[in-house]
């Protein structure tokens, strides 16, 4: 098997993950106004340093046009961390730099996203494949055939246990589940809402328990990390699955293929470290 397939899995994930934020920022929308219109947050700062009254900048034409404008400029720029992801084996240390820009402001989105959602911490960790996608290529792309760290390895499945577990607090309703899961469910499944509610508590608990069998030694490890990428897969694919209509695929694909394409890094990092250890047991048994 070839060496190099988990480093271009991992970026994979992060041209992923940014080209579906970039179009989410370009096409639809973020959650800036959560921060810039937050008056406990905003107003002594608005008023001293721009000489308005919060009414006044609330309701300012230029302040909307200013929070569009950033969300349009951030998604550009994440298109150009897409971009740099593709090629950066050519684009050296610049490059890297520009990988962990982007990382950071995923983590910055992250955040935006904890705050409108009532700081529910796991709403942020949830994310956290997400930016940490480029932060692991910026890592690997400096030398991309030499093996991966123990320390690398532990920080690959620490990110993965935390998007898993914290998907799995809001699929058993530790946090107030969102309608479209079990609307999705619903779509896909031939179940009413009670099943549909069984199903999300049962695989609420198996994000838990893969999130403890990626620390366990031999089998159990390389089975969490093949169900992490097998139900990563599903849940990043059933946005476009569940509401998905040959009559309306255009509008469809528009609306819900970004919400996919940003997820894929839940399903491509696993299967990437399941690869790389498997090729590394593979390997040591040969020897």
């Amino acid at each position: 098997m070839n060496r190099r397939i988990p480093f271009l899995l991992i970026q994979a994930a992060a041209v992923a993950v940014f080209l579906g934020r970039a179009w989410q920022h370009l096409v639809w929308d973020a959650p800036y106004r959560a921060l810039f219109w937050d008056e406990a947050w905003m107003k002594g700062l608005v008023e001293s340093t721009l000489g308005i009254t919060w009414r006044e900048y609330v309701t300012s034409a230029q302040t909307d046009a200013f929070i569009q404008g950033l969300i349009t400029g951030t998604g550009w720029f994440y298109l150009a961390c897409a971009l740099v992801a593709l090629f950066i084996s050519h684009l050296g240390r610049v490059g890297r730099v520009l990988l962990w820009l982007g990382a950071a402001n995923l983590v910055f989105l992250a955040a935006l996203y904890c705050k409108e959602k009532f700081f529910f911490i796991g709403q942020f960790f949830e994310y956290t494949l997400q930016w940490g996608a480029p932060v692991m290529l910026a890592v690997l792309a400096r030398d991309p055939d030499k093996p991966w760290s123990s320390g690398f390895i532990f920080m690959v499945k620490v990110a993965i246990a935390l998007t898993f577990t914290c998907h799995g607090l809001y699929a058993i309703g530790y946090y107030p589940r969102p309608g479209n899961f079990l609307e999705m469910v619903m779509n896909i499944l031939p179940i009413n809402e009670t099943g549909a509610r069984h199903f999300l508590n049962t695989a609420g608990a198996l994000d838990f328990l893969l999130s403890i069998a990626l620390f366990l030694p031999g089998r159990w490890a390389l089975a969490a990390m093949a169900y992490a990428s097998f139900w990563g897969g599903a849940t990043s694919i059933a946005r476009v699955w569940a509401y998905f209509h040959w009559a309306f695929w255009d509008s469809v694909l528009k609306q819900w293929l970004h919400e996919s394409v940003m997820r894929f890094p839940h399903f491509l990092v696993p299967m990437a470290l399941f690869i790389y250890i498997s090729i590394k047991q593979n390997n040591s048994r040969e020897n």
